[in-house]
């Protein structure tokens, strides 16, 4: 579905269902030069299982037009402006790498229009490496390919992820071209580093909070390394937040990698 958000048209993957108010609502958030299939698995089953699903490309990005933000804070924003949009008064969230970024800030800003807060792959700082910055800017394709060699653990899906054979690594690869080429304006890749490299307001957000968090992280991500969401995990301990911690045994894209052990991760945490 379209809907417009700031005056610029943008898209929101729902399962093939239309909004219920009578139901959740659960919000996706990609990361850095992805969008809304990422989530293909687990925003559809959610959609036939009781929940309202926002599977969204952020703006600037593919299906969705406006300007990319330059910053989690600009992309927390548009969070809550596409829940006004959409008329939903609460909403879970749910976001992967920088996007689990965006997703805290978000919950930080909205309190308790958040229900839940689920942050897979997640890292604070979410540093990226001056090499990777350069290559995201100048050498893109160089670039993408250091990240998915980066992100992955395995190079061939289960048969649960996006089918029985599928490369994943070729298929992310096929993605992040796809992403990239879809914004001629600026260069999305290199922004949406800039905007994880730059955000310094994690741990304030992690207090302001008011809402249950679960930390979803794999075990051989290179890209965001589970000892690097420690600082996060320890805060939401310290301020008595309501949290779990999940690791699987798998790289840094967890929905293609271990796609069933990541929906019924967030499957159960949503029950809570």
């Amino acid at each position: 579905m379209h809907l417009s958000v700031n005056g610029a048209k943008t898209y929101c993957y729902t399962g093939g269902k239309t909004l219920d108010p009578k139901k959740p609502t659960v919000v996706f958030i990609h990361g850095v030069l992805n969008d809304h299939s990422v989530w293909i698995l687990q925003s559809r089953y959610l959609a036939n299982h009781g929940w309202n699903v926002l599977a969204v490309d952020l703006p600037g990005h593919c299906r969705s037009e406006g300007e990319a933000p330059a910053s989690v804070e600009q992309a927390a924003d548009f969070i809550a402006a596409l829940l006004d949009a959409a008329g939903v008064p609460r909403a879970a969230l749910v976001g992967h790498s920088w996007g689990s970024l965006i997703a805290l800030e978000a919950a930080a800003n909205l309190k308790d229009r958040i229900t839940h807060l689920v942050m897979v792959g997640t890292a604070f700082p979410m540093k990226v490496s001056p090499a990777l910055l350069e290559a995201a800017l100048n050498e893109p394709m160089k670039a993408l390919r250091m990240v998915n060699v980066f992100s992955r653990s395995t190079l061939a899906a289960p048969p649960s992820a996006l089918g029985p054979g599928t490369w994943v690594f070729g298929a992310s690869m096929a993605l992040g071209r796809r992403v990239l080429a879809s914004n001629t304006k600026v260069n999305i890749f290199h922004r949406g580093f800039k905007a994880c490299d730059s955000y310094a307001n994690a741990e304030l957000a992690m207090a302001q909070i008011s809402c249950p968090v679960l930390f979803l992280l794999g075990a051989q991500d290179q890209m965001t390394q589970p000892k690097s969401a420690e600082r996060l995990i320890e805060q939401a301990r310290s301020t008595g937040k309501n949290y779990q911690v999940v690791r699987l045994p798998v790289g840094h894209h967890q929905m293609t990698e271990a796609p069933e052990e990541t929906l019924f991760a967030i499957r159960d945490f949503l029950r809570v």
